[in-house]
């Protein structure tokens, strides 16, 4: 299938194209994505500036029935959207269903939102003057979504956009075109005026900057690497834009001598290797204090090595394949660099299976410390280091010890620490005996330092990011 741009409400076509490749089968071509040049994108981004005007002043009514009409198909076709997603990104079935319906869910939510959307009037200090703070569209937003969340993503940047009434121009990743593609599918049948959503695919570093510096879009969401977004920022900031980033994470999870064992060993295995690990939200760095330290290396070990890896369609399978081979050089790359720095590597290995696919053992390194590259670096893949510690003090010490902020977690049994390490963690979100990975549609999503930049995204904060404080004074 040949995965077009659409823009100013058309698909078009484009002079190149780039193969999308099933990572579980390489021999399986799932389609052809469009790789559209600076001109589409530019014809894009005037689309939506001419029609922004027109949705701004689109009523709640048509906003909800836009949202709601693509929530549904959504969830009413998650099992195929699903399957999609599993194809050519290679998280497991189950998983790939779970975050289409997500897909839905977070447009339903923002069908609702649009509904909901209110002000505030109060009494001026001044007698007889009336204040009324009210929410205005910013106007034309630019996205840049990656590959490792390929609906969920773009659904939760264009869905309160839409619901704010502002326009969208979507870049999404080249090697998942086809979930992009499916959702403006969708979103071409919705009512939508021409212009308000439009898609361009293609290389970044051809088509992205002239989304970042157009003088006709006003905003920037972008979710990637730290040094792509840095750049965004910068760019943004020369063009006085507004910018909302998310970025990398090397997220903590802190098991404590008197957690629960068997649901510790669950989280980290759930957190640190599911989805291949190829989620900034993932556990990469298990803080372990000494008294529980050997106990429940050795449970995470044999349940880490009774995981099912394979091909992401399959029954059963519980971690399927990296992305793509450059992703799986990387990972294997930082299991070498771990073991020469003195870390004792379990799994890490590629691996073959009945297809030939991008597959990798998952990987536990223990016996580091937090200065290690392993414990400092993001590695975006199945690899997940051990760091021991002597109480939950020193936990909370190392937890903390990174650039990064977006996740942190902690095992135990004792509010005092789960209190404690709710309010001194330094994250955006805080998961006490649950996986880092895995967060509701309807709450806030982000997180500090080096991870987090601008607004947060999901939820009613998402307002944040998507509208513009108006204040108006009346003399009656």
């Amino acid at each position: 299938m040949d995965y077009k741009n659409f823009v100013g409400g058309q698909w078009v076509e484009t002079t190149d194209s780039v193969a999308n490749i099933n990572p579980s089968d390489i021999s399986d071509i799932v389609g052809h994505g469009a790789r559209g040049n600076a001109d589409q994108m530019i014809q894009a981004i005037d689309a939506a500036h001419q029609a922004a005007a027109g949705w701004a002043a689109s009523t709640p009514q048509q906003r909800f029935d836009v949202l709601d009409f693509v929530g549904t198909e959504i969830l009413a076709r998650k099992e195929e959207l699903g399957h999609l997603l599993s194809r050519e990104e290679g998280k497991t079935l189950i998983e790939g269903v779970g975050e289409a319906a997500r897909a839905g869910q977070i447009f339903k939510f923002f069908a609702g939102e649009a509904l909901r959307q209110t002000g505030d009037r109060l009494a001026s200090v001044r007698p007889g003057v009336e204040v009324d703070v009210t929410r205005s569209p910013v106007g034309v937003i630019g996205m840049i979504t990656p590959w490792n969340f390929p609906i969920a993503i773009p659904a939760w940047k264009v869905a309160p956009a839409l619901c704010y009434g502002n326009a969208v121009v979507l870049k999404p990743a080249e090697l998942v075109p086809g979930c992009a593609h499916a959702l403006v599918e969708i979103l071409s049948r919705s009512g939508l005026p021409e212009g308000v959503v439009n898609l361009v695919m293609g290389k970044g570093s051809e088509i992205g900057p002239r989304l970042v510096e157009s003088a006709k879009v006003n905003a920037i969401s972008f979710t990637g690497s730290v040094p792509t977004g840095r750049g965004i920022a910068a760019a943004c900031g020369q063009h006085l834009k507004k910018v909302q980033l998310e970025m990398g994470g090397k997220n903590p999870m802190v098991v404590l001598d008197d957690a629960d064992l068997d649901l510790a060993v669950a989280a980290c295995l759930n957190g640190a290797f599911f989805s291949t690990g190829q989620r900034c939200t993932a556990s990469s760095r298990l803080v372990v204090t000494e008294g529980i330290h050997d106990r429940f290396v050795a449970a995470l070990s044999d349940a880490m090595k009774a995981m099912k890896v394979g091909n992401a369609l399959e029954a059963g399978i519980q971690m399927g394949p990296v992305v793509d081979d450059r992703q799986l050089q990387q990972n294997l790359s930082y299991v070498d660099i771990a073991a020469k720095d003195g870390g004792n590597v379990q799994g890490g290995e590629r691996l073959n299976r009945e297809t030939e696919g991008f597959y990798m053992a998952p990987a536990l390194v223990t016996e580091t410390d937090n200065a290690m590259r392993i414990n400092k670096e993001e590695v975006f893949g199945p690899v997940a280091s051990v760091v021991r510690v002597k109480d939950y003090d020193e936990a909370l010490s190392v937890a903390n010890d990174t650039e990064f902020g977006l996740s942190a977690g902690i095992c135990t049994t004792s509010l005092k620490h789960a209190s404690h390490f709710k309010a001194n963690a330094q994250v955006g979100m805080v998961m006490v005996n649950l996986p880092t990975a895995g967060v509701d549609y309807h709450v806030p999503f982000g997180g500090t330092k080096g991870s987090s930049f601008g607004s947060r995204e999901q939820g009613r904060y998402a307002a944040e990011f998507y509208t513009t404080v108006k204040t108006a004074y009346t003399l009656p």
